[in-house]
């Protein structure tokens, strides 16, 4: 059983990196990242040294794997004066966010989004809000180890009807 997410207002946050649409039917993450890292260096300005992979779905994306999305690999800036060539800017709005903590190789993560969609959020105050979704990743992240993410969904309160 999987702790309660801390419930955290994200703070608006400028990132630098490279996006790729797929579905998850035809997950191209292994390609985003392959053409990311080489590069990552690249970006000045950098705060820290995590990684964030973000998703930006459309609002029915659980209905089928074949719906197309927009996957991110991004690191945080302090600004967007320098871009490096072949690379794109995104800014995360402030928003409110579950905060879930994940622990284990990426391949074996489909349980944890199972019991986000199917059993937390249903059973919480909150309703899914449409907006970027992301994971932060540790400095030494490593998607086939013992893999350290926060992974953060966009929420927000229950309308009452």
């Amino acid at each position: 059983m999987l702790e309660d997410p801390k419930i955290v207002t994200f703070s608006e946050t400028k990132l630098i990196g490279n996006k790729l649409e797929m579905s998850f039917a035809e997950d191209k993450t292994f390609q985003l990242w392959s053409s990311f890292m080489p590069r990552h260096r690249e970006i000045q300005n950098r705060i820290g040294t995590y990684k964030f992979s973000l998703q930006n779905y459309s609002k029915n994306f659980q209905s089928d794997p074949k719906i197309p999305f927009v996957k991110w690999a991004l690191i945080e800036v302090s600004d967007y004066n320098h871009v490096p060539e072949g690379m794109e800017t995104y800014t995360i709005k402030e928003g409110l966010f579950a905060v879930f903590n994940y622990n284990g190789p990426s391949k074996n993560a489909l349980p944890i989004f199972e019991y986000i969609f199917k059993n937390w959020l249903p059973n919480s105050l909150y309703e899914l809000d449409n907006r970027e979704h992301f994971e932060i990743l540790g400095e030494n992240y490593n998607p086939h180890g013992n893999a350290e993410e926060e992974i953060y969904i966009p929420i927000r309160l229950k309308q009452v009807v």
